[in-house]
């Protein structure tokens, strides 16, 4: 029996001084040193990997991220980490700033959008800014981290929902056709008594109406004129004796063909020119 708790005590001995050893091994090593092995080396700075760890008698060998790779923190790794390349704009996300050695893509987002999932200098995540309903204005504008916010119009009032305040409903002087709802303003009706623009309107027509008279008169006029000229031509160049002067309103005389009553029936009629 007492050599079976001699055993215990031997190994619980055994378990305190490896804990003693791990504590003093690892607090051995500054903060900006990493261990491998027994030894403590200088970490790589951030935009850097270890290409070889230290030893007792080197200092750890760094190289640059190369590719499409990055660390952002000092570091004891051998191997740089992908870069995020997904600034999807189908959730409303985009590049704000390209991946570098030092530092990961960060996205920002789009125009119109809100950040869903912030990470410390970008957005994991976006939605569309909500749109107010008809009959509600925007109380509060979307933000790229905050959503737009609605309200109700109060009463009197309306919003088509793209305003930012509600407008007051128009008041009708004579007639009001349609009363004023939230989302639209009050249709008025035409005032009895004539307006000016009415009496406009009604000028105008009159004055077109006697343009137009006068202009058929005068063209009417002008042809009753030519159409006596022709007849007269007619006549002028169907007989030679008649002067070739005569106007239109000269009275031709009757002309005789011959001596006694042989006179042909065209020369015994006069032409009177209306």
């Amino acid at each position: 029996m007492a050599q079976f708790q001699s055993l215990i005590w031997i190994m619980n001995l055994a378990i305190i001084l490896t804990l003693l050893l791990n504590i003093q091994l690892s607090s051995a090593c500054g903060k900006a040193e990493y261990r491998t092995g027994v030894e403590c080396c200088p970490m790589c700075s951030p935009g850097h990997r270890v290409h070889k760890h230290c030893t007792e008698f080197t200092v750890t060998s760094c190289v640059p991220c190369t590719g499409s790779t990055f660390l952002d923190e000092p570091n004891g790794l051998t191997a740089c980490i992908p870069c995020t390349n997904n600034c999807d704009p189908g959730i409303g996300l985009t590049v704000k700033q390209p991946c570098r050695p030092s530092s990961d893509t960060v996205c920002g987002t789009l125009e119109g959008f809100y950040c869903l999932d912030p990470t410390k200098d970008g957005c994991r995540a976006a939605q569309r800014h909500s749109s107010c309903k008809p009959g509600q204005y925007i109380s509060h504008t979307g933000t790229t981290s905050t959503d737009t916010v609605c309200s109700d119009c109060p009463g009197k009032t309306y919003s088509d929902g793209s305003l930012t305040s509600c407008q007051p409903h128009t008041e009708c002087k004579f007639l009001e056709i349609e009363p004023g709802t939230p989302w639209l303003d009050s249709e008025c009706g035409v005032a009895s008594l004539p307006t000016a623009r009415v009496r406009a309107g009604v000028l105008i027509g009159v004055l077109f109406f006697l343009i137009a008279t006068i202009t058929g008169v005068c063209l009417f006029m002008r042809r009753r004129e030519m159409e006596r000229r022709e007849i007269v031509r007619t006549r002028q160049n169907s007989d030679p004796q008649i002067p070739k002067q005569a106007s239109p309103d000269q009275e031709i005389p009757m002309l005789s063909g011959g001596t006694g009553n042989n006179s042909s029936p065209r020369h015994s009629q006069g032409l009177h020119i209306l």
